[in-house]
């Protein structure tokens, strides 16, 4: 099942995970996030517990998205070990992000 990354969660949720996470943010306004979802959900089903995967409305979380200078949705950003380790712009398949998270 996939998380909702906030501001407030973000630290301890992604940064301080023992699993590599993976982070879309997005926003409800934006048509490319919209295809997304699916992916993401089905995603986060198949994976399981070996990742944990989220998303993150920038327009509700202006902070994290400022931090990581999200300047185009959706952004797909991996993290490992509390650092970034990948990162996609634009509408990403269910296949590639499954091959990041498996190398993370």
């Amino acid at each position: 099942m996939e998380i909702v990354f906030t501001d407030q969660n973000f630290d301890q949720e992604v940064l301080k995970s023992d699993k590599p996470t993976l982070v879309d943010f997005w926003a409800p306004w934006c048509g490319p996030c919209q295809m997304m979802g699916p992916i993401i959900e089905e995603l986060a089903k198949e994976i399981g517990d070996k990742a944990k995967i989220g998303k993150l409305n920038v327009d509700e979380n202006p902070i994290v998205a400022q931090n990581f200078s999200i300047m185009s949705i959706p952004t797909v950003m991996i993290f490992k070990g509390g650092k970034m380790v990948k990162q996609r712009v634009g509408v990403q398949s269910k296949e590639a992000l499954k091959e990041e998270l498996e190398k993370a």
